[in-house]
């Protein structure tokens, strides 16, 4: 009860409520369809509740932190709202790390149980060892597997209440920690609350235009923030039918478009290449997909125009943001694609966002800056780290970590992460200005550009290219293009071809990675 008397369940609104008020609203519509599993809304959410009252047999209470490691799946979905529902702490967890990176994600969030979904239980055990897990439960994924004897499996999760537990619960308590990405260093535990993320989900519903009429497809991984925060939640928020695939490959996305009638995809610029380049695109029925997303890296502004040409009836959206805040900060609608190319837009409904000099002083239109953010969808802070948390809100406003301009409407664009510009002869140069006259370049199916250690230039421009099928390219040809288009100490000085480029299953292109990679073969030659 509060001062007034009133029950604190009159006015809460958490991530649980909004699943059971779209059952309300659609209780017969389908809610998720994932392999041969498909529940209706008013069965997603009754499972919902089975699911928390198991896991609050189990000893999982409000504040306890469960983690999951799991390709995506209806089992995902469900135990994201269960949780929700008893005042419980979603830890996702990438599936691509190793057990001793899973190990430190367990550790530093202090989970209390780890769910594993078929592909992990072995990763899941040796990850678990000397942590504070007490138990490991087991998920269905996509296709049929046969659990561990010794694991609590979902079904056995499932309890016979299908009433809502009975938990009182505030807006503003903690939802879920997630992990950034970890590209160049540790990961840092976000902190979100329910209201963080409902702020959130009312951005992206209203900038991405999702409504309830839309089928969407949800393929890249749930475990990290912008499947499971500006797709999937919003998506079940507003009533949208959910086809869940564990599996982001152009040969199960395309026929999964066409079989269900998808209207709504994202993925990052390196699936959507993939798509583009497979075989499959131009034999396969696309023209049900009226919107399309595209975020998590830079979109090369000469693929962004094959997507316009390809696909002339999906409508393009570029959306930009971090996990610290929920993630969607500024999004690009349909209407300025090509006439702001490469542009990440503007501040969506709940975010005010500026670029800054390192003073905190607005920068001139068309002066590099760092983005800052101030939004009701900001992360309270880093998990147990205050000393990284004070540094992200110095003045009053979060700091990304993103270089930007922004033009006179305002647009902003992001130049490069602070940790990807160039100094190369006493010379600062964005990556990603290199990268987008190398796509301009037939042949060029990927690049990336990096700065490797160099006893000259401190650090020499290198460009890794993948050709397309049936190109071929040289070195010559390559620094050939880039002399014709930008001035002389932008050119890379070193061209290096691979067969694909190192990415997390979110897209990101690890450039770390490749700076590992190639420092060693340079300093060896």
């Amino acid at each position: 009860m509060n001062d007034d008397g009133l029950s604190q369940h009159i006015f809460q609104h958490t991530i649980g409520d909004i699943l059971r008020r779209t059952a309300r609203r659609y209780p017969d519509r389908p809610a998720t369809l994932c392999g041969d599993v498909a529940w209706s809304y008013a069965e997603f959410d009754r499972i919902a509740n089975r699911l928390a009252h198991g896991l609050a047999a189990r000893g999982i209470a409000l504040g306890d932190r469960v983690a999951v490691l799991s390709r995506n799946s209806h089992a995902f979905a469900a135990i994201r709202f269960a949780l929700a529902r008893l005042g419980a702490v979603l830890v996702p967890v990438n599936f691509m790390l190793n057990a001793e990176e899973i190990g430190f994600i367990l550790e530093a969030s202090g989970a209390r149980a780890l769910c594993v979904g078929p592909d992990f239980v072995a990763t899941g055990r040796i990850a678990a060892q000397g942590t504070k897990v007490e138990e490991l439960f087991w998920l269905p994924g996509e296709d049929a597997a046969i659990a561990p004897r010794d694991l609590v499996t979902f079904d056995q999760l499932l309890a016979d209440n299908e009433e809502p537990p009975e938990v009182a619960l505030d807006n503003r308590l903690l939802a879920q920690i997630v992990y950034t990405s970890g590209t160049e260093s540790l990961p840092k535990g976000a902190m979100l609350t329910h209201e963080a993320i409902l702020w959130e989900y009312v951005s992206c519903v209203i900038e991405a235009e999702l409504t309830s009429r839309d089928r969407m497809l949800h393929a890249l991984p749930l475990y990290h923030c912008a499947q499971l925060d500006v797709f999937l939640g919003p998506a079940i928020y507003v009533g949208m039918t959910n086809v869940i695939t564990g599996q982001p490959k152009p040969e199960v996305i395309l026929p999964l478009i066409a079989q269900h009638g998808i209207t709504a995809f994202f993925a990052p610029p390196s699936v959507w290449i993939a798509l583009l380049r497979s075989p499959l695109f131009d034999s396969t029925d696309l023209s049900s997909l009226r919107k399309g997303y595209y975020g998590a890296s830079i979109m090369p502004v000469e693929v962004m125009r094959e997507m316009s040409r390809r696909l002339p009836q999906t409508r393009l959206w570029n959306l930009y943001g971090q996990t610290e805040i929920a993630p969607l900060a500024t999004m690009l609608g349909p209407d300025e694609q090509l006439s702001k190319p490469g542009s990440a837009g503007k501040p969506v409904l709940n975010v005010e966002t500026r670029v800054v000099d390192d003073d905190m002083n607005d920068v001139a239109p068309g002066t590099v800056g760092e983005i800052v953010h101030r939004s009701p969808q900001l992360m309270t802070g880093y998990f147990n780290d205050p000393e990284k948390t004070a540094a992200a809100f110095a003045g009053g406003w979060f700091h990304s970590g993103d270089l930007a301009t922004v033009d006179p409407d305002g647009n902003i664009s992001v130049v490069d992460r602070k940790k990807d510009m160039i100094k190369t002869g006493g010379e600062n140069v964005a990556s990603r200005e290199v990268e987008e006259t190398l796509y301009t370049l037939d042949g060029v199916s990927e690049v990336a550009v990096i700065g490797l250690p160099d006893p000259y230039w401190i650090e020499a421009i290198t460009a890794i290219i993948v050709p397309k099928d049936g190109h071929r390219l040289d070195e010559a040809q390559v620094i050939a293009h880039c002399r014709a288009a930008m001035a002389h100490f932008k050119v890379p000085k070193r061209v290096i071809f691979a067969q694909s480029l190192p990415k997390n299953p979110s897209g990101k292109l690890l450039k770390r990675d490749l700076r590992q990679l190639y420092a060693k073969a340079t300093a060896a030659e």
